[in-house]
């Protein structure tokens, strides 16, 4: 061996961050390393999958490094299972490892860990290289068994199958039993000739990792830290240097040589592919464009009869058909030029069976529903032409990734498509891989879990964390804007070494999930194209591929996305609803100019309507007044940060108050239907068409170049627009101001197609919404269940409509909410821990045999596998009972007997036993003896109620402070938002409360407030916060201090903001100094004396009106006068007022 080579070793045990829980090495720290150093070359060896493959290929080829490519699969050899390490020699070899590595996932029983038969390894040998493995390995594990024969008959085994492409792997950590093992494999090699190999098992780039490993494998394994009998490791498993691994091995040149020697034996890399498009073509199929050419014609041919030729003038017919062709048959040239067909016939052969199939599917998503195409069949059901949509902006021969059809589905049936593409593509089709990662919280509350920190006080350092999902910040800019955390690690040592390990874990993967709505369906077998995983625990139909969606699609795989719309299934469920009341809704042919829709969304009340319902979209509703489907279109485009500072502007030039500014007259035509602003990336388009001659090709080129902001395509494209604008007719000053106006609309300018579809499903609600209230609630409410904050507010809407709503009640309700005239059936299956399968039974048996005559008769009849101690405490609590036994705290109490009562009747009537003919009071006497008991006090029983419904259904704990409100003449909120008055008082109970950060840091939270008019959010900001974040709870009530933006006097939504909060329960508590009571005779001055004779620190004074004379006097001992007094003599008939 020369001295160069002798100085590089190999690194071929690399373990990336796609070692799940066990490698802390992000691909792209190694490939910068391997950039820095020069390295020559480094193996991928990840356990037990090969999800990083594509991933580590280019990144390290990308730094000179040759990429070598291998897996640890574990494997099965007479009862005994554990990892050997392979390497792909060539192509032949990585389709091996990938056949193992899907075996190892797909073809064992639910319940076993990922694994290969030892004959599968033999039967898919060629093309691998074979490493005897690791002390915790197959082989260790067969060594520390004192298996010996065992593994010398494997070895031969091996030797036999895969020649000289076997080795014995030595390595030297310093592990336990590793120097045993390798005397044991040195001997091996000398009785069998069998060649060694110095490897080294790398988990992380530097030793300084060591801790945060170490921590990172006991959250994996779900141990601590500090438990000794678990998997651990020295601190050697980090990229040792060449200069280091020669100096381990110097005794050893044989086992270096093969090291060095590795390289050469492999000749293949997986490298990025351009994208795959599925083939359908068959014997039934011989043509697919043809088929297409066909299909779109046919299905074009229904459209325009049924939608547009019906509804246009009947002179410009043959006119609007010639359109029509002429733009199917230009879509059509595309699609067959660019190999499109067999996508577009896929997916409108799995939406024709949704949609045959009773499964409802969205209008369309995305840049696809601006294709005739799609529209024509049936892909989409939003007419491009009518609404002035671009196919360019979907497909075109320019683009640089293909583009993919996203399709929502209603979410319960979406399964069902999954089944059919099962069926009708077996194994040639999967989903696609997610990682759940380690992120800022989720880091802290792992890390803090496997230290030993108590539960309680991780999670009130996680809940410190800002989580925001849109702007998501690492743990360090966390932490720096949080100073709670950091008075925490002055005083704590161990939250110190928390945040260090969490800073240096964070990022890393935790576990492998599944993308519920990606799909691939490749040109040939999948399993030969990619690496497969199947997740036992799921119960998705399909398996999922190994790579994530990035990696799919630099694989030439295409995606196709299968999405779950929860809005689908409102609609979905409000038309059966009808359906039951024989009303048929077709949802598809409602008109798109109803003045009543627009007179709903005008007025801002949407709650429930999709796309519309927050608080901004309601002010920009109402300031905005639409009156066509297009506002609509506009206002779901523009309601996005950036885009919606035009919102102003675009309401002005609707009402006539400014006048639109069109750039250039040629432009008036573009930009009319949405007043001069620039909304959508198809305008940007259509004025590069209109000025400077682009074809729709090069203006989505264009659009993309000024969204992406890269400054020498950018030049070049403005060059080519200016040029092209002056060919016009055109001056280049004007052109060069036209293209500076137009850039930065091009940048966060919107899908006009996406935009188009999802204002078809908002219309599609408010229609429901307008006509159909109580049904649409019912369905919309029956859709979250297990959502108590949306609950809540179609509660408040519920009372705006003058809805009435039933109580939870065991006799009256359902699982799901359920409409009757005008009145909503309160769900049993929202009832918190009130499982919907269990209710369901229990419901099922009352519409069998009758109503619960009573608890005797409930506990009689229901199975006790449907009723727990959690499911009978929430309903008790709920009130659900009250109809058949009113003392909720007496049941409350007895649910263990009741429960226990239960599954004796049910043991007896298997067994036929005679205490079946006790009578219902005999079966429940320990309730009838305690019913007379006190029941729950009324701020207990609203208490309970919150604690199972999440808000307040019978009554408010505001009216228990009624007196004191009454006092501090506080308003509702409803009236507070109503009248003139800037500041008030105003009274409210928590519902939920959200702490967030601003962009620079500063923590502000939205708090859900409850009134007897109405639940209402309000923001606080850093200052009150702070003040108030202890008392703050859910469930409390409180007295604010509420002052009005001085901006925006019209806007009913203007900015409220909170001066001061006071706990109303402290206000109760306050004995009060000075009270002036007005009675109506001296009559009742005996009876004010009893309520008043206890001493105290009120002075009281007493004022009477007799025969037109006015008395006022004081009484001259301090008497006690405190909230309950109030309450009390505010109840007296002979008070007049009092004052305090």
């Amino acid at each position: 061996m020369d001295e160069a080579t002798k100085k590089e070793f190999t690194h071929l045990k690399i373990h990336t961050q796609y070692s799940i829980c066990e490698g802390a090495l992000r691909t792209s720290d190694l490939a910068k390393y391997c950039k820095t150093n020069h390295v020559k070359a480094v193996g991928l060896c990840d356990s037990n999958n090969l999800c990083g493959a594509l991933e580590f290929s280019e990144s390290i080829a990308k730094s000179k490094t040759q990429p070598i490519i291998g897996t640890q699969i574990s494997i099965q050899y007479k009862g005994n299972r554990g990892k050997i390490p392979l390497f792909a020699k060539n192509l032949e070899g990585y389709k091996n490892l990938i056949k193992l590595s899907s075996k190892s996932f797909l073809e064992i029983k639910e319940d076993e860990e990922p694994h290969c038969k030892i004959e599968d390894l033999e039967a898919n040998c060629k093309g691998l290289i074979l490493l005897s493995g690791t002390f915790d390995g197959l082989i260790g594990q067969l060594f520390f068994k004192n298996l010996t024969d065992e593994i010398f008959l494997l070895f031969k085994k091996f030797n036999n199958t895969f020649k000289d492409s076997f080795y014995l792997e030595i390595q030297r950590h310093n592990d336990d039993g590793e120097k045993l093992f390798e005397s044991f494999l040195l001997d091996a090699s000398e009785k069998l000739a069998l060649p060694i190999i110095a490897t080294h098992e790398v988990f992380y780039l530097g030793q300084d990792m060591y801790e945060a490993h170490d921590a990172y494998l006991c959250v994996g394994e779900k141990t601590y830290v500090n438990i000794k009998d678990r998997r651990k490791y020295t601190d050697s498993h980090y990229l040792k240097t060449s200069e280091e691994m020669y100096q381990l091995f110097n005794d050893l040149p044989e086992a270096l040589e093969n090291n060095a020697n590795f390289p050469l034996r492999v000749s293949y890399r997986p490298k990025n592919s351009p994208p795959v498009l599925p083939n359908i073509q068959t014997s039934k199929v011989k043509n697919v464009d043809e088929l297409l050419t066909r299909d779109s014609e046919d299905g074009l041919k229904e459209k325009l009869n049924v939608y547009v030729i019906p509804n246009s003038n009947q002179k410009d017919k043959d006119n609007l058909i010639k359109i029509y062709k002429e733009r199917l048959n230009h879509e059509i040239s595309i699609i067959s030029k660019m190999k499109y067909a067999s996508y577009f016939l896929i997916v409108a052969d799995y939406i024709k069976w949704a949609k045959k199939n009773d499964i409802p599917v969205g209008p369309g998503r995305g840049s696809g529903a601006g294709s005739l195409v799609a529209w024509a069949l049936s892909i989409t059901d939003i007419d491009p032409i009518k609404f002035d949509l671009i196919f360019e902006r979907f497909l075109n021969p320019d683009r640089i990734s293909m583009p993919d059809f996203d399709i929502d589905f209603c979410e319960e049936k979406r399964d069902r498509v999954f089944e059919y593409l099962k069926q009708k593509y077996g194994k040639g089709v999967a989903h696609i891989i997610t990682f759940g990662k380690l992120k800022a919280r989720m880091a802290f509350r792992d890390i803090g879990r496997v230290l030993g920190l108590p539960y309680g006080y991780v999670d009130m350092l996680c809940k410190m964390i800002p989580f925001d999902p849109s702007r998501p910040l690492s743990l360090e800019k966390a932490i720096a804007q949080e100073p709670r955390i950091r008075k925490e690690e002055e005083k704590d040592v161990r939250v110190k070494k928390l945040v260090e390990i969490s800073k240096k874990l964070e990022g890393l993967n935790r576990n492998m999930a599944t993308h519920a709505a990606g799909v691939v369906i490749p040109a040939e077998k999948l399993a030969e194209f990619v690496p497969l995983y199947k997740d036992s625990a799921s119960n998705s139909l399909l398996p999922s591929t190994q790579f994530d969606m990035y990696a799919c699609e630099n694989a030439g795989l295409v995606k196709f996305d299968l999405l779950g719309l929860k809005t689908l299934t409102v609609i979905n469920k409000t038309i059966s609803l009808l359906k039951e009341k024989e009303m048929n809704l077709d949802i598809s042919k409602i008109k798109l100019d109803d003045t009543k829709i627009f007179e709903l969304l005008s007025s801002g009340y949407t709650v429930g309507l999709f796309q519309l319902e927050s608080a901004g979209m309601r002010d920009a509703l109402v300031n905005m007044k639409p009156n066509k489907f297009e506002d609509i279109i506009a206002l779901v485009a523009l309601y996005r940060p950036g885009p919606m500072s035009n919102i102003p502007i675009y309401n002005q030039c609707k009402h006539g108050e400014k006048k639109p500014d069109y750039l250039h007259p040629k432009l008036k035509k573009i930009l009319e239907p949405t007043y001069g602003v620039i909304i959508y990336q198809e305008q940007v388009m259509q004025i590069a068409q209109e000025l400077s001659g682009f074809t729709a090709g090069e203006a989505d080129i264009l659009r993309r170049a000024m969204g992406k902001k890269k400054r020498l395509e950018l030049e070049k494209q403005k060059e080519r627009f200016v040029n092209g604008a002056v060919k016009n007719g055109i001056t280049r000053e004007t052109a060069i101001f036209i293209f500076k106006k137009i850039e930065p609309f091009a940048e966060y300018g919107f899908n006009k197609s996406h935009a188009a579809a999802y204002a078809m499903i908002a219309y599609q609600t408010a229609y429901l919404k307008t006509y159909h209230p109580n049904e649409f609630i019912a369905a919309s409410m029956s859709n979250e269940l297990s959502n108590t904050d949306k609950l809540s507010e179609f509660f408040e809407e519920l009372k705006r409509l003058k809805i009435k709503v039933q109580r939870p009640c065991i006799n009256e309700c359902y699982p799901e909410f359920i409409p009757q005239e005008n009145t909503l059936f309160y769900a049993l299956g929202a009832i918190k821990n009130v499982g919907f399968h269990a209710i369901t039974q229990v419901v099922k048996e009352r519409e069998k045999n009758g109503k619960f005559k009573s608890i005797g008769d409930f506990v009689n009849r229901v199975n006790p596998k449907d009723i727990n101690k959690l499911q009978l405490e929430g309903l008790v609590k709920a009130g659900a009972f009250d109809s058949i036994f009113m003392n909720r705290k007496v049941l409350y109490d007895n649910i263990p007997n009741i429960i226990q009562n239960s599954k004796t009747i049910y043991e007896n009537k298997i067994q036929n036993q005679s205490s079946l003919f006790l009578d219902d009071i005999q079966k429940i006497s320990y309730l009838m003896q305690d019913q007379n008991l006190p029941n729950w006090t009324s701020n207990e029983i609203l208490s309970k109620e919150f604690e199972s419904v999440g808000f307040y259904l019978s009554n408010h704990p505001l009216e228990n402070f009624r007196d004191a409100l009454e006092q501090h003449n506080a308003k509702s909120f409803k009236d507070f938002e109503n009248i003139n008055d800037r500041e008030a008082f105003v009274a409210g109970t928590v519902m939920s409360i959200k702490e967030k950060k601003t962009a620079k840091g500063t923590p502000f939270a939205i708090i859900k407030f409850s009134d007897q008019s109405k639940v209402f959010e309000l923001f606080l900001f850093s200052e009150i916060l702070e003040i108030n974040r202890k008392k703050l709870v859910e469930g409390k009530s409180f007295l604010l201090t509420l002052i009005k933006d001085k901006e925006n006097q019209e806007n009913r939504f203007r900015r409220i903001n909170v001066r001061k909060i006071v706990s109303l329960e402290e206000i109760a508590k306050v004995n009060f100094n000075n009270v002036h009571i007005e009675i109506n005779t001296s009559d009742s001055l005996k009876k004010l004396y009893e309520s008043v004779k206890k001493k105290g620190n009120s002075k009281i004074k007493i004022s009477i009106v007799e025969q037109d004379k006015n008395y006022l006097f004081e009484l001259k001992d301090k008497r006690k006068f405190d909230y309950e007094t109030l309450k009390y003599l505010n109840q007296e008939p002979y008070i007049k007022k009092i004052s305090v």
